[in-house]
């Protein structure tokens, strides 16, 4: 039987007591980070007894690993200096045992080249060699490669199960001073389990992603969800601080190829990895996963070369006038605020690019998420002016270029419905809606968020249609004013000069049961304009609905009017409606043939000047 041969660099392995026995008092000593994190490393550290172990700190960029545990740290012996409150630092910087440096994540490798954050010793998970005698840093890049070039001693943790990584991974063996052999796993993350609040949370924050988009994920059940609800999008690209399970699925399912970036295209870059044994099997060797280091994955500059960049940050609690409540409690691996400002400039920055804070309406405990402030909660991100959309299991608030009271009323449309009659009453009561603003609580319960569909017209005019919502007013104001004056006495019937607020909230403010209204919405999300809008009302004394539309007269002749009366026609058939009325004068020859070219039949009657229609919904023509 044949003796497989020891590797070569199992010769050159120390016992991790004879690196301790190179650490003195007063050291420095760099970590890697979460499953770059070497675990043999620090337990020894953490564990070890005597070797004047005394006055050492512990400098890692993101703590979320479970090597450097709390009770080590009230020893006393070890303080842990992080730009980033994680999993074990978030309770010690708390109890004064942690120190936290805020930075910005891509100035980091600067404060250590300028000397501001001394390296003495650089603790370093590795793969073994390759035939080379080159090592990978694995899953963890972040600024390992600065640490090693500051450090005096520069220590190899070899992990024989984290994958060989791709990027700017590879660093001679002969690099370091110390080897040693890991005795344990690597740490693995393990998936979140989804609710269905936070699957249909993500299903919202998919529908205003596009084809082409740039997405950054970080940890959790909303991420955790994405995957499935962005499967059928083309050419996604991948520019993110954490390669999840998650980002795999994504990748896997065939919606991420890169061709869209303006940097590494064609590969999905990242600075660390964080999840299952799985996720590092699909690492090792991936050519089309480029590990980076954080002045590169969280540069402003760089993040911003890439178009349609979208940041989504999922967050504990939103205000009415934007403020943004962060996650501080155990269990979430969230975007900090040194990572939020690199990523929120780059997303600034990008073309067509935008920002999603993403929450569940209301928490574990059943109290809300969106409230009329929350200027005293902890850990306040308060960069409301850089917020373009927030997302909830009931919809999307656009809040880019609205004033203060146009996002309340935003806000307030995408609360948990039993929640927003005290957030009307609040904001009245303080001026940030209108005093007589209206506010119909039982529509809030019957909003028909399923209706929302997109259709592309011809001149690549992707239009979105969805239920109208109060918040729509100064949209719907807007659009009325671009009309000519024989538009408005088409839909109107008479020679309207204005619609001010009295008028036109009460246009917006709909039952959705008896009254249904559909706009048409073009543009960017963030950036959507309003240029159609449909209707009916049902009758009181038949199943029958009476029908209005109006289509922006700069997008007339593209089929708009045509897709809505259809739409009109099966909404009212779904809701019982047996026929459809309507009322359109003679002269208003575009709107009859739409009518006239439908699937079902219909019977015109001149009365007092007007053709009085009935559409038959019952029947389709032959």
């Amino acid at each position: 039987m044949l003796l497989k041969k020891k590797p070569s660099w199992k010769k050159k392995t120390v016992s991790p007591d004879d690196v301790l026995k190179k650490i003195k008092p007063g050291m420095n000593i760099f970590i890697g980070t979460g499953s770059a994190e070497p675990r043999t490393l620090v337990n020894c550290l953490m564990q070890a007894e005597g070797h004047g172990l005394q006055d050492l700190t512990l400098i890692q960029l993101v703590s979320f690993g479970d090597a450097i545990s709390y009770k080590a740290l009230q020893s006393k012996r070890y303080r842990l200096k992080t730009f980033f409150s994680g999993w074990v630092s978030a309770e010690a910087i708390l109890a004064g045992q942690v120190d936290l440096v805020p930075s910005r994540f891509s100035a980091i490798p600067l404060l250590m080249k300028e000397g501001q954050i001394p390296i003495d010793v650089a603790f370093v998970q590795i793969t073994p060699p390759n035939r080379a005698g080159y090592c990978s840093l694995g899953v963890g890049v972040d600024v390992a490669r600065r640490a090693m070039a500051q450090a005096n001693l520069v220590v190899g943790e070899i992990n024989l199960d984290i994958p060989f990584t791709l990027g700017d991974t590879f660093v001679p063996f002969d690099a370091f001073d110390m080897i040693i052999e890991s005795t344990a796993p690597p740490f693995y993350f393990p998936r979140f389990p989804v609710d269905p609040v936070f699957d249909k949370l993500a299903a919202n924050v998919a529908s205003v992603i596009d084809d082409g988009s740039c997405l950054a994920f970080t940890f959790g059940p909303i991420f955790e969800a994405l995957p499935k609800h962005l499967a059928d999008k083309k050419d996604l690209g991948i520019h993110t601080p954490f390669f999840t399970d998650a980002v795999m699925d994504l990748v896997k399912s065939g919606a991420v190829t890169n061709r869209k970036k303006g940097l590494y295209q064609g590969k999905s870059l990242t600075a660390y990895a964080l999840g299952t044994r799985e996720l590092m099997q699909f690492l090792d060797k991936n050519p089309m996963v480029e590990f980076q280091s954080i002045d590169k994955v969280f540069n402003p500059m760089e993040i911003g070369r890439n178009r349609r960049f979208v940041f989504i940050i999922p967050v504990r609690r939103v205000d009415l006038s934007g403020l943004v409540g962060l996650h501080n409690s155990k269990g979430h691996v969230t975007a900090g605020p040194g990572q939020m400002a690199d990523f929120f400039n780059g997303a600034e920055i990008s073309r067509g690019g935008y920002t999603i804070i993403a929450l569940p309406s209301r928490n574990r405990q059943g109290k809300p998420n969106i409230r009329l402030s929350i200027e005293n909660s902890p850990d306040l991100l308060s960069l409301a002016e850089s917020i373009d959309l927030v997302a909830t299991e009931h919809g999307i608030a656009h809040l880019r270029g609205k004033t203060q009271r146009e996002r309340a009323q935003a806000l307030i449309e995408i609360a948990h419905p039993e929640d927003r009659p005290l957030l009307v009453e609040g904001a009245k009561k303080i001026n940030l809606l209108y005093k007589d603003q209206l506010f119909l609580a039982d529509s809030a319960h019957f909003y028909p968020a399923d209706i929302e569909t997109r259709y592309l017209f011809k001149d690549d005019n992707n239009v979105l249609f969805r239920a109208i919502k109060p918040s729509d007013e100064d949209q719907m104001r807007r659009l009325f004013y671009r009309f000519s004056d024989k538009a408005i006495y088409y839909r109107y019937f008479s020679p309207i000069k204005t619609m001010p607020h009295e008028k036109m909230q009460e246009y917006v403010n709909v039952d959705y049961r008896n009254v249904l209204s559909i706009v048409a919405l073009i543009g960017e999300p963030g950036q959507q304009i309003i240029i159609a809008e449909a209707r009916f009302a049902k009758h009181q004394s038949k199943p029958f609905v009476d029908i209005a539309f109006v289509v922006d007269e700069a997008f007339q002749g593209y089929g708009i009017a045509t897709y809505m009366y259809q739409l009109l026609a099966r909404l009212a058939k779904d809701r019982g409606a047996q026929g459809m009325t309507a009322d359109i004068l003679p002269s208003n020859m575009a709107m009859l043939k739409v009518l006239e070219k439908g699937n079902f039949p219909v019977q015109a009657k001149l009365e007092q000047g007007v053709y009085a229609l009935t559409i038959d919904l019952t029947h389709t023509k032959n």
